[in-house]
């Protein structure tokens, strides 16, 4: 007679009772967070949106082109700004302060063309600086300024301006009673280049001892990266040795002493980025007041007095433009 040993079954493995549930798993629970699990150890927020809510009386958040550019109204110049040159810095007296200012040149600045929020989204002003010898300019470009009646600009920038009333007539000339003595503007140009540098001059570090063993490394950065928490890498953004300057760089509040037409310059309080020879952006301060109504009225009739024939110029340029522009394909069909 054979003995049949009672066959055991496997129970489910229970663990004690949750002490916020009161519940029991079949299965001891696994951690989802943790230092082992991810960085935040912190218990996941049961309302993670009660913040910035219309209730809390904040407007609701909007999106589209037309809101943006309704949350950068307040912050977007009424006017265009010029391209100037640096010619570089002096002093000069305001009242009994001897006050230390940039020479800025304008040179042949004039109105190329506009931006409009139906066919760009935005508005804008393009302005043109200096002039370029026509052969260093590409055919389309050519046909561009040809469409116009300018002739080819050095430089082009975008000046953003609040609304259409910033706009411009294309072709009209900006001089430096554009700006009004007293007033701020924003100042932004390409810093000066240096070159590849150190961590100590790019950066600042102190450097390291000057004895106690350091043998020839008294510049260096030392260790680059840690090992444990961050994966043995080196992470993004490092301070390190690599070059320096040649970075867009803007100074802002700028105090406006003196503007001459004769000589095409405007005097700004302070420095402004870059060496000589740096085409400037000059426009408006951001932060500050704008020039008064009564003064952008004046300003805009001077143009208008200066260039009254603009549009009519303009018009008579399109024209030839395309008369040209037929002759050139009837000319190249020919060959």
């Amino acid at each position: 007679m054979q003995l049949r040993l009672p066959i055991r079954v496997a129970l489910p493995r229970v663990t004690p009772a949750r002490p916020d549930t009161g519940r029991r798993l079949l299965l001891p629970l696994t951690p989802t967070r943790g230092i082992k699990y991810g960085w935040s150890t912190a218990p996941p927020r049961s309302k993670p949106r009660r913040f910035n809510q219309p209730t809390a009386g904040l407007p609701v958040l909007t999106t589209g082109p037309a809101a943006a550019l309704k949350r950068r109204e307040n912050t977007t110049p009424h006017r265009t700004g010029v391209l100037a040159v640096k010619k570089g810095m002096t002093s000069m007296f305001v009242g009994k302060v001897r006050t230390p200012c940039t020479v800025l040149q304008l040179d042949q600045v004039q109105v190329v063309a506009n931006k409009t929020r139906a066919s760009n989204g935005y508005w804008a002003v393009q302005v043109g600086h200096g002039s370029k010898n026509p052969r260093g300019v590409t055919s389309q470009l050519l046909g561009y300024y040809e469409a116009k009646g300018i002739a080819p600009k050095a430089d082009l920038h975008e000046f953003k301006v609040r609304d259409a009333s910033g706009l411009l007539p294309v072709g009209v000339q900006l001089q430096p009673d554009w700006f009004q003595v007293g007033q701020y503007v924003d100042a932004r140009a390409r810093s000066r280049g240096m070159g590849f540098a150190g961590g100590m001059k790019r950066h600042g570090f102190a450097g390291q001892e000057a004895s106690h063993g350091n043998s020839l490394n008294h510049r260096t950065i030392g260790t680059t990266g840690p090992s444990q928490g961050s994966g043995s890498r080196v992470l993004p953004g490092k301070k390190m040795p690599g070059r320096m300057g040649f970075e867009h760089v803007t100074v802002q509040n700028l105090k406006v002493l003196k503007v001459d037409n004769e000589l095409g310059i405007v005097l700004v309080s302070g420095p402004v980025p870059g060496p000589k020879g740096r085409v400037i952006q000059l426009q408006d301060a951001k932060k500050r007041k704008a020039p008064g109504k009564p003064f952008r009225r004046n300003a805009l009739k001077s143009i208008n007095k200066r260039h009254p024939d603009a549009e009519a110029k303009l018009q008579e340029a399109r024209e030839m433009h395309l008369k040209l522009k037929e002759e050139r394909k009837a000319h190249s069909a020919a060959l």
